[in-house]
């Protein structure tokens, strides 16, 4: 085995609207929009298939201070699903580098603060022993990943909705390539949960 092919995969995972937005225009940390699908079969299932491969989290710090401030009241909450349990517990227990220029220290146990620029970051990582690379819901981080073409698995969560204006995840100039579908599903309420490998 190569030391290309031994190096650890780097699996980007977000929810985009049917019109290609991340968030809401006017209040991006609003997930109201998410929520009535983020609960589906569909997309438990995918989210679930994503970080049982997955040994390290990467965030960044928004997206940490929201992930790790919900995810660990779930475990041992009444009536939780299972498979929302199953993350939680994965989330507290993996590793988790955040990517922060403004903070000192990492509330959060097993956790690593990275200040250095994201390409460079996992460029660090995929050189250490482990699973999957997972990057979960943070724009900035896979979008900057997209454009240093470091991303090797695309999941997306595709919702039935329009948010009509915010930002999107796709920008401009990225490096041409081919993606190849790997998985797809769709649920009862529309939910559209894709899975692309990129073709290298």
């Amino acid at each position: 085995m190569t030391a290309q092919s031994a190096s650890r995969r780097v699996v980007t995972n977000i929810a985009l609207s049917l019109d290609g937005r991340y968030a809401r225009p006017d209040n991006p940390l609003d997930m109201g929009w998410v929520m009535p699908y983020a609960v589906t079969d569909v997309a438990r299932d995918h989210l679930t298939s994503l970080w049982q491969t997955a040994t390290t989290a990467l965030l960044g710090r928004v997206n940490a201070e929201g992930f790790l401030g919900f995810w660990p009241t779930v475990i041992g909450a009444e009536g939780a699903d299972p498979r929302d349990e199953g993350f939680a517990k994965w989330l507290v227990d993996t590793d988790k580098v955040v990517l922060s220029t403004t903070l000192d220290d990492a509330p959060w146990e097993r956790t690593t603060l990275v200040d250095k620029p994201t390409a460079e970051a996992v460029a660090d990582l995929k050189t250490t022993e482990g699973g999957d690379i997972l990057v979960l819901s943070s724009a900035s981080v896979i979008k900057a990943l997209l454009a240093a073409d470091m991303v090797d698995r695309l999941a997306l969560t595709v919702f039935p909705v329009f948010l009509g204006g915010g930002p999107r995840l796709f920008d401009d100039g990225l490096p041409e390539g081919r993606w190849k579908l790997m998985s797809q599903s769709a649920g009862d309420h529309g939910t559209l949960a894709l899975v692309y490998d990129r073709v290298r």
